[in-house]
């Protein structure tokens, strides 16, 4: 995020946590295969391994395919090699079958169709014929047939991840294009409120013609300013419109619908609007987005930090555009539960409101504070 929109302060971070809970497995297989190999002295499982983690783990290039068909036959072929040669070792790999399963985790889930098919068939026989190395004997078989078991495991929970992904990107979809409705039916209502003054109005300059010349001018004056604000509502109006309009949400008077809201939020609630904001006409889709932007941020207060104190919700101009600004302390349950995000872990709030307020040529960012609240922070066109 610009700096104008990031929180201070420090920003936690999963990825550590994550790289933590693979490694500490992934140095005690490590050294599983080090004393394994003892016997015979092999350095083939102390090098494939680390090989295949790094394989795994690799960003960028051609993608998970590439990756996936390397391992695959690397692994395969020195599996092949090896029992060609009538070589055994004392460990086939716990790390490099750790590191496999991993991938095959991750190709399940990412992969692109039909590649996915071949490339998680070959990374599941190449998992379960590395005892092979081993020699052929009944100790192999049955670690053959373990790691079978727990491809069969890996291939399940890369398709339910696959699965999940799917719905949740489904569901994304659905988010946007409501919002888009929302947004196209605001505006169709303010299009339409437009039109209406400017019949109005050259009604009105007809009947004046005659007997009040003088007054044509300003009702000119005000058909043309109906005019130019109706262009600007049609503009947004084509760039977001995926429905038939509906009826329309706009709250009736911004401001108060404001101090509604943050009074329904309770005492530890508060509501700043400047001078500048007071003063300013604002386009009424702008209007309307202000009021979904501090409704959703006051929603989400009351479900993922309830309790918490010194709520504020804050409206101003700066350098020309509007700033919603809305933030929180941490909810007495602890710090830990305000750090989840508007709309829940994997909701979609946030989606929507970025999809309306983007849609008006602002943008919203939201994210967590250093004493353990929350911030939620848009901007959109002042005028």
């Amino acid at each position: 995020m610009d700096d104008h929109r990031s929180p201070s302060g420090p920003r936690p971070r999963p990825r550590l946590g994550k790289a933590l809970l693979f490694a500490v497995p992934a140095l005690f297989l490590w050294l599983l295969d080090l004393v394994s190999s003892q016997p015979d002295g092999s350095w083939l499982p102390l090098l494939s391994g680390p090989l295949a983690v790094a394989v795994l783990l690799v960003r960028g290039g051609p993608g998970i395919e590439a990756n996936a068909a390397i391992a695959a036959f690397a692994s395969g072929g020195l599996t092949l090699g090896l029992a060609l040669g009538r070589v055994q070792v004392g460990s086939w790999g716990l790390l490099e079958s750790f590191a496999l399963l991993a991938l095959l985790t991750v190709t399940t889930r990412t992969a692109r169709l039909p590649a996915g098919y071949v490339l998680c068939a070959l990374l599941a026989l190449a998992v379960a014929a590395a005892p092979v190395r081993t020699g052929f004997q009944s100790e192999a078989e049955t670690f053959a047939f373990i790691l079978t078991v727990a491809a069969g495991g890996a291939l399940a929970l890369g398709g339910y991840l696959r699965a999940l992904d799917g719905r949740r990107a489904l569901a994304v979809t659905a988010t946007q294009e409501e919002e888009r409705r929302r947004i196209a039916r605001d505006l169709h209502d303010f299009v339409a409120h437009h039109v209406t003054g400017i019949v109005v109005q050259a009604q009105a300059a007809r009947a004046v013609r005659e007997t009040s010349p003088e007054q044509l001018e300003p009702l000119l004056a005000g058909i043309e300013q109906a005019g130019t604000e109706t262009l600007e509502s049609m503009r947004r109006l084509v760039h977001v419109l995926r429905a038939e309009p509906g009826a329309a949400t706009r709250p009736a008077d911004l401001l108060t619908e404001l101090a509604a809201l943050v009074a329904a939020h309770g005492d530890a609630a508060t509501l700043e609007v400047t001078a500048q904001v007071r003063a300013a006409a604002l386009a009424p889709e702008v209007e309307t987005s202000v009021h979904r932007v501090v409704q959703e941020a006051l929603t989400n207060v009351t479900r993922h930090a309830p309790g918490a104190d010194d709520v504020r919700v804050r409206v101003s101009v700066a350098s020309g555009r509007l700033v919603v600004e809305i933030t929180n302390g941490p909810s007495p349950q602890g710090r830990g539960k305000d750090r989840t995000p508007p709309g829940g872990r994997g909701g979609l709030g946030l989606i929507g409101l970025r999809e309306r307020v983007a849609a008006l040529g602002g943008d919203l960012a939201a994210g967590p504070l250093p004493d353990g609240g929350w911030r939620l922070r848009a901007t959109l066109p002042a005028s």
